[in-house]
């Protein structure tokens, strides 16, 4: 019966609180000079190991944290802690996503005030981390060669919100059918002002593109 009862747009609620808390964290981490980086993609993009890559190059020249976030286990945790740079590890809790309140629990516990780049890694999914603010200063995410093309298409979102696709595992491109032409155009359409970067974290083929990029970044943001 109609005005008898109320609809709540819960989600869209959720969404607002969540994006005050991600620009207030923004805020808190500009004051502090820390340059926090979402790394997101489906699982099995060769997320960790580009990482690791990232970790290894430049851990001498930036004070570097990594969040790593999953619904369970602390492999990847285990696996950054041994490249000798501060790694916590964010259990979700059967959620497939972070928001800003888990990002901030997630950079106090890397004691946020003693790293210039805090990396979080963000849990294996192209849907649900894309929804929610986390309170970084920039969005990245790896598209690998197997996944093929057209996730562009599929997954509007994830790709309209990131700053930069790595497009990762290029050593099989002559193994799949994947057009990298078509891709970065499926991008464009998606986000024309992304940076498109073809990498192989395997080999490292293009990963100093990579690395430039993230490092003048962390530099503005310093300033």
């Amino acid at each position: 019966m109609e005005g008898k009862y109320k609809v709540l747009e819960v989600k869209q609620s959720v969404f607002a609180d969540n994006d005050r808390q991600a620009e207030e964290l923004r805020k808190e981490l500009k004051q502090k000079k820390v340059f926090l980086l979402n790394l997101m993609s489906s699982p099995g993009s060769g997320k960790t190991t580009a990482l690791t890559r990232t970790i290894e190059a430049l851990k001498d020249e930036l004070r570097i944290g990594v969040m790593e976030a999953d619904i369970d286990s602390e492999v990847d945790a285990e696996t950054i802690s041994g490249l000798g740079v501060k790694a916590v590890q964010l259990h979700t809790g059967g959620m497939c996503h972070l928001d800003a309140d888990m990002t901030r629990q997630g950079l106090s516990g890397l004691e946020d005030g003693d790293v210039e780049l805090a990396v979080l890694e963000n849990v294996g999914n192209l849907v649900c981390p894309a929804e929610f603010d986390t309170g970084a200063v920039k969005n990245a995410m790896i598209l690998s060669v197997p996944e093929g093309d057209d996730k562009p298409l599929k997954y509007p979102l994830m790709f309209s919100v990131c700053d930069v696709v790595l497009i990762n595992k290029t050593d099989v491109l002559p193994y799949f059918d994947f057009d990298m032409d078509k891709c970065r155009e499926n991008i464009a359409l998606r986000n024309p002002d992304a940076k498109v970067i073809p990498i192989c974290a395997r080999t490292g083929e293009g990963m100093e593109d990579w690395y430039a990029w993230l490092k003048e970044e962390v530099k503005k943001w310093a300033e």
